[in-house]
């Protein structure tokens, strides 16, 4: 049964994954309202379509009662290896159990409970505020960005190489970011995802079969690179201190002991389709850079 046109809270949304979410609510007939830090991102969340605009901080318990009050649901995404993040995350779950929110969706890790990387395990606290409050939840635990490629592919198509610092044969579970926002929205509007937790992948790729995909996408060769994490980081020029590079280090060193395990087929039962595929993913890249050229 879908909510007649609820409004929703968007926490942090002009950003690369919130900012997804946005259109996916309205396209459900949701009114957004966007939390934002800055001000002067306010009209990039109204062209994403939010015509509600707070201005707030995760940091800031008052600004979180201001943002909560009136609206029917909440969709948040902790800042990545934020010291703080699951404080940030409790706060936010509390502040919308006192002002009465009806829905709460999480966009929390696969394998959150792998407490040997502090940026899983700090979703954990978050996870269990929900548990203690009367909202109807929905705990998304979404796989590796399939975005985080794109981030590179600018390098790829310059250089013919695809570098990761992990070993090429490690495999990966990865998902479009989009099919999360669809699934977080269809939770925000629907009673059927209500109270799941619910793993998001779509297929386990090494990166030797990547570069495959992207040379066939591409019409040349692309060779699978390996890199330390130092070279890596500096040619991906990371918004990180050197204490969440060090975290990042950890879950890239992890990748190369175990890979990251994920299964589609809950992503598949959430959406009522097939999710979107890697190979699919890399052809829209290189469409792109054909138009480009």
């Amino acid at each position: 049964m879908r909510a007649p046109n609820p409004t929703v809270l968007v926490v942090g949304a002009t950003g690369r994954f919130a900012g997804l979410v946005v259109p996916e609510l309205v396209r459900r007939n949701a009114t957004v309202r966007g939390l934002i830090r800055d001000p002067a991102s306010a009209e990039k969340a109204r062209r994403l379509g939010a015509p509600e605009v707070v201005i707030g901080n995760l940091r800031d318990p008052q600004s979180l009662e201001d943002a909560v009050e009136g609206v029917d649901g909440v969709f948040h995404i902790g800042p990545a290896f934020a010291p703080d993040e699951a404080a940030m995350g409790v706060a936010m779950v509390e502040a919308a159990a006192r002002a009465g929110v009806r829905k709460f969706v999480l966009s929390s890790v696969i394998q959150p409970t792998n407490m040997r990387l502090k940026n899983h395990a700090s979703k954990v606290p978050v996870e269990d505020a929900l548990y203690s409050t009367n909202m109807e939840y929905t705990i998304l635990h979404p796989a590796n960005f399939m975005q985080n490629i794109a981030a590179a592919w600018p390098s790829v198509v310059r250089d013919g190489v695809f570098s990761e610092p992990f070993p090429k044969t490690a495999k990966l579970a990865r998902v479009d970011y989009r099919d999360v926002a669809e699934v977080a929205a269809i939770a925000l509007t629907e009673a059927r995802l209500s109270y799941a937790t619910l793993e998001l992948c779509a297929g386990m790729h090494s990166r030797e079969e990547i570069v495959s995909m992207m040379g066939e996408e591409l019409g040349r060769p692309i060779s699978a690179g390996e890199q330390t994490f130092g070279e890596w980081a500096a040619n991906a020029r990371l918004p990180y201190d050197d204490r969440q590079l060090q975290l990042l280090a950890k879950v890239h060193d992890h990748y190369a002991k175990y890979g990251l395990g994920g299964n589609s087929l809950t992503l598949r039962c959430a959406l009522g389709r097939e999710p979107r595929s890697l190979r699919s993913f890399i052809r829209e890249l290189a469409l792109q850079s054909a138009q480009i050229a």
